[in-house]
């Protein structure tokens, strides 16, 4: 025989090898074990589908929120703030539009959310003021505004670690509370300096 033909029989004698395990499992078998991945990865629960309805709003708000800085802050910290705040929200945004559509709710995290308040959320005449304020006065406001914004996501997420059923929803919560945690302490710090 040629190298290439026993090369040939061998691969081919490899693939039939594969083909015979994999029907040796038999139907039931392959049909059990997918469902199970299949349930296993999109495991959630009521709080993990309102922490992710919820926070999509919220988040476009602290982006909203942040778009505003570059034209009306004066300190260069208070931009570099908003463009880490804007920078890390927006994906979460996505990956959370992701969670619910994988949930079998692709829809929710496209309701306008308009007028709900949740906690955190900045009244509509505290968003107006913002957009009227420059310099120190607007660094102020949005400081503060910022520091309750937060606040409240965190205690979204706190009510997810606690009362939710998805890891990825979950460890996306944790995320939240330790990064916005961080940017609470920084923006106190900066309100007294």
């Amino acid at each position: 025989m040629k190298p290439s033909t026993v090369l040939v029989a061998a691969i081919t004698a490899v693939l039939v090898s594969a083909c015979a395990a994999h029907d040796s499992d038999g139907p039931a078998a392959h049909d059990q074990g997918g469902a199970s991945t299949s349930a296993a990865a999109v495991v959630n629960d009521a709080a993990d589908v309102t922490f992710a309805t919820d926070m999509i709003p919220h988040h476009q708000q602290a982006v909203a929120m942040a778009g505003l800085v570059p034209s009306r802050s004066s300190n260069p910290a208070v931009v570099t703030l908003a463009s880490k705040i804007a920078a890390a929200q927006g994906p979460e945004i996505e990956t959370m539009r992701s969670f619910l559509a994988q949930w079998g709710h692709p829809d929710a995290g496209h309701q306008d959310m308009s007028g709900m308040q949740m906690q955190g959320m900045v009244d509509d005449a505290t968003m107006t003021r913002l957009e009227s304020l420059r310099g120190q006065e607007f660094d102020t406001l949005f400081l503060q505004s910022m520091i309750g914004h937060h606040e409240g996501a965190i205690a979204m997420a706190k009510t997810e670690l606690a009362n939710g059923a998805n890891a990825d929803a979950k460890n996306l919560a944790q995320q939240i509370v330790t990064a916005q945690q961080a940017e609470i302490d920084q923006m106190q710090q900066m309100l007294k300096g």
